[in-house]
């Protein structure tokens, strides 16, 4: 089993910034891929950003340019630093661990709440 504890959620106007973090313990070697996804009211969760072991990142369109995502391979903790937020970006955001081989070892956070008020 794999544990994930995020941080970091909260409210900001529109144009502000915060920084999700996720720390992951547990059966960490089993994990070669980390990254966030959201969920909005309503909406389906859909894919924010990942990086993989070996630093390769991959994100949504509507967030290039506006988010990094990065990771502590020493700490086990992947981190997404949120700029220009507007209020669409306002969703569950959802820390997501997995093995990109072996798809069953896929593992997910409790989610932290991010809103953006105009």
């Amino acid at each position: 089993q794999v544990q994930l504890v995020e941080s970091g959620g909260g409210l900001v106007q529109a144009g502000g910034s915060l920084r999700l973090s996720c720390a992951a313990s547990g059966r960490i070697f089993s994990i070669n891929s980390m990254g966030w996804y959201r969920q909005a009211p309503g909406k389906q969760r859909e894919l924010v950003a990942d990086i993989t072991s070996g630093g390769s990142t991959d994100y949504a369109d509507s967030v290039k340019g506006r988010f990094t995502i990065s990771r502590d391979n020493a700490k086990n903790t992947v981190y997404l630093q949120m700029n220009s937020l507007k209020p669409e970006d306002t969703a569950v955001y959802y820390c997501n661990a997995r093995n990109v081989v072996r798809s069953w070892i896929n593992y997910w956070g409790q989610g932290t709440q991010v809103t953006v008020s105009s």
